[in-house]
């Protein structure tokens, strides 16, 4: 029995499977994967194991991932956040460590060598980045990558009341093609960071989302009466509402992640080929 598996999201080449799809797919062997964790603020994951390749996402530092295979310094992994799956750069990954403790709930934030502000930081690292803390020096948090100001995480569990307050802060942040930091990011980034940040896991991309996040509302009539936290989707583009006329969302017109009125975003877009909106979610 063969199955068509979304190769996004299920570790299966011609050569070799995840044991957990035997009997699924069709594949030359099967393994169990071995765990490892992104050891780098960020981590590309790109289609094919070649630092030229086109990325399909973003891994931030403590994300868990199984390991498939090694080739050419890339390994063949699965993310556990999303469960996406591509090659990422070995050197960007570490062996499995004691499970994060907390997270940056900030844009961005720094570690630094030593518990003092006056040293220049190793890493900067991105909202929803996490870490393992051993304790804390004053007003740092003690981590395996450096000394974090404590303020700046929060406990992995603890959730956001308002994820649209989250998105806002990334007003002004750069577009980025598979991007899903503050540094830069794409519309499907945005809304799962954000959401996420409000303890409500969501798929990678607006596809996804688009078929997995909250309840449809109906649009053959015409959009309905929106409210904040509404999601609007577009084919390939998702964005947020931030009240019942203003969306917000990381897009390639002003390469930066703005809140505009949802009326000349629905024109703009249809006029460029994007299409009417396909579907609005309420959370």
């Amino acid at each position: 029995m063969t199955t068509t598996l979304d190769r996004r999201t299920h570790p299966v080449r011609p050569d070799l499977a995840d044991a957990r799809l035997k009997g699924l797919v069709e594949a030359a062997r099967f393994v169990a994967g071995e765990p490892r964790q992104v050891a780098s603020p960020t981590a590309w994951l790109r289609r094919e194991p070649r630092p030229d390749a086109p990325v399909d996402t973003q891994a931030l530092l403590g994300e868990r991932v199984t390991v498939f295979d090694e080739q050419d310094g890339f390994a063949w992994a699965q993310l556990e956040t999303d469960a996406y799956v591509g090659y990422i750069a070995l050197a960007d990954l570490a062996p499995a460590g004691p499970p994060p403790t907390h997270r940056v709930s900030v844009l961005r934030t720094f570690a630094y060598p030593r518990a003092t502000i006056k040293e220049t930081p190793v890493a900067h690292l991105s909202l929803g980045a996490a870490m393992a803390v051993s304790g804390f020096e004053d007003v740092f948090a003690v981590t395996p990558l450096g000394h974090i100001w404590a303020d700046h995480l929060v406990p992995v569990d603890h959730a956001e009341p308002d994820f649209v307050a989250v998105a806002e802060a990334f007003v002004g942040v750069p577009y980025l093609w598979g991007g899903r930091s503050s540094l830069g990011l794409d519309c499907s980034g945005l809304a799962q960071l954000s959401l996420a940040a409000a303890g409500i896991p969501a798929p990678r991309d607006s596809d996804m989302q688009e078929r997995a996040c909250g309840a449809a509302l109906p649009i053959a009539g015409g959009l309905p009466a929106l409210r904040r936290g509404d999601l609007i989707f577009w084919r390939g583009h998702v964005g947020i509402m931030t009240d019942p006329r203003t969306l917000l969302h990381a897009n390639g017109h002003h390469m930066l992640v703005v809140a505009e009125p949802l009326a000349d975003a629905i024109a703009r877009i249809e006029a460029k080929g994007g299409g009417p909106v396909t579907a609005v979610k309420r959370l």
